[in-house]
């Protein structure tokens, strides 16, 4: 009897997991991005906003890091969140996050104070620094700009779609004015505000994204 030819293991495509804190704002912008940028994502599901009830920097990290373990060395892993208040926030929460993806090679595209932040940035630069995302809402250009702004639109994207580039021009200007006037002893994200990581986040999807219809 002949033996049966063994057929050839098909190569899985490695996956960019994004874990958001906002269950709203932030996973509704990046779908809206992907579903822009990337519109074959939603059969090929290579790049996923995983379903998520953590709402902490360390809670998101430590969901990242567990499924990390569980995945194909090639997959790629960002925590996605704000640095808010103080109060809600201590910085000893952040340092724990921050040392874990680190420790861990997970990605962070941390706001701080909020998302909305990077959000001002389509339209304007933001000097701040805010304390709290009310803060921000009070004295940021945000209301002039969306009078009727709500977390929970899920069109966000599609409103901002035009200014995406600007946004991503004035993060790095933010970023460089920002750590050059805060403390030198200062060296993480989480100091420095106003500050967003988001475009990074962008960057690493269109880099992704790319690399995957070269690999074709």
């Amino acid at each position: 009897m002949p033996k049966k030819r063994s057929r050839p293991k098909r190569r899985l495509r490695p996956v960019l997991h994004i874990f958001c804190e906002g269950k709203k704002t932030e996973p509704n912008y990046i779908k809206g991005y992907l579903d822009t940028v990337f519109p074959g994502n939603r059969s090929m599901e290579v790049i996923k906003v995983e379903p998520t009830k953590k709402n902490t920097p360390k809670q998101l990290v430590d969901e990242a890091v567990k499924m990390k373990k569980n995945s194909p060395a090639g997959d790629v892993f960002w925590a996605v969140y704000d640095r808010e208040s103080e109060q809600k926030h201590s910085s000893s929460l952040h340092v724990k996050a921050y040392n874990k993806a680190k420790g861990n090679n997970v990605e962070i595209a941390l706001s701080n104070v909020c998302f909305e932040v990077w959000i001002v940035l389509h339209f304007e630069e933001t000097a701040g620094p805010y304390h709290c995302y009310d803060d921000l809402r009070k004295k940021s250009p945000l209301r002039s700009h969306l009078p009727d702004y709500d977390k929970s639109d899920s069109n966000i994207f599609r409103k901002l779609e035009d200014r995406v580039e600007k946004a991503r021009e004035r993060a790095v200007i933010l970023n460089r004015n920002t750590k050059s006037g805060a403390d030198p002893a200062w060296n993480r994200p989480y100091q420095w505000n106003p500050y967003t990581d988001v475009h990074k986040l962008l960057d690493a999807i269109d880099a992704f994204s790319d690399n995957l219809k070269k690999s074709k």
